[in-house]
């Protein structure tokens, strides 16, 4: 019997949400499986992968395909990886410690590209909550500066007319003491 591992969908339209299995590869994606691996939801930012590492490890090394996408959440999680680590403990060019080692170094640095992401999406998300904050309050003071000039009297304008034949009579007087000086 031929197995496959792949995904088994879930979820309602717009909102996938899958099941890693392992099933019998002449059965319906959504059908009859063998084992349920772990799940994978492609919804949240980072990806959400839930995965029991040791089955999907067993059913690797004893022949179970994986699907393209199966195949990169595997890898993602280091699946794939562990499994060439146990083939080179089988041929003997690494002891179970090496390979232990190895693969726990593999998956500390993967966590930490993970948390770095999260972080990074954080404070994205809070940089734009903050710039949004930002312009509303901008926003809301232009619109209260508009309804205060609009609510306030307006100035006297004889004032400024007064002013603005001071302006006149001055120029005028200026231009008369320049135009003797030229003579």
């Amino acid at each position: 019997m031929a197995t496959k591992i792949r995904l088994q969908r879930h979820g309602k339209k717009g909102k996938p949400f899958y099941y890693i299995v392992v099933a019998d590869s002449r059965s319906p994606r959504d059908g009859k499986f063998i084992e349920r691996l772990g799940s994978y939801n492609p919804n949240t930012n980072p990806a959400t992968i839930e995965l029991n590492f040791d089955s999907a490890v067993k059913w690797v090394s004893t022949g179970a395909t994986p699907t393209d996408t199966a195949k990169a959440i595997l890898s993602y999680k280091g699946v794939l990886y562990a499994n060439h680590l146990n083939g080179g403990v089988r041929k003997g060019a690494l002891t179970q410690e090496q390979a232990d080692a190895k693969l726990a170094a593999w998956l500390e640095g993967k966590e930490t590209q993970i948390q770095a992401k999260k972080d990074g999406l954080a404070s994205s998300k809070e940089a734009t909550k903050k710039a949004a904050f930002e312009a509303e309050t901008k926003k809301k003071e232009a619109m209260a500066a508009a309804i205060a000039a609009k609510n306030t009297p307006p100035a006297e304008e004889p004032a400024a007319e007064e002013e603005a034949t001071d302006e006149v009579a001055t120029e005028a007087s200026a231009a008369d003491e320049e135009a003797p000086a030229a003579e």
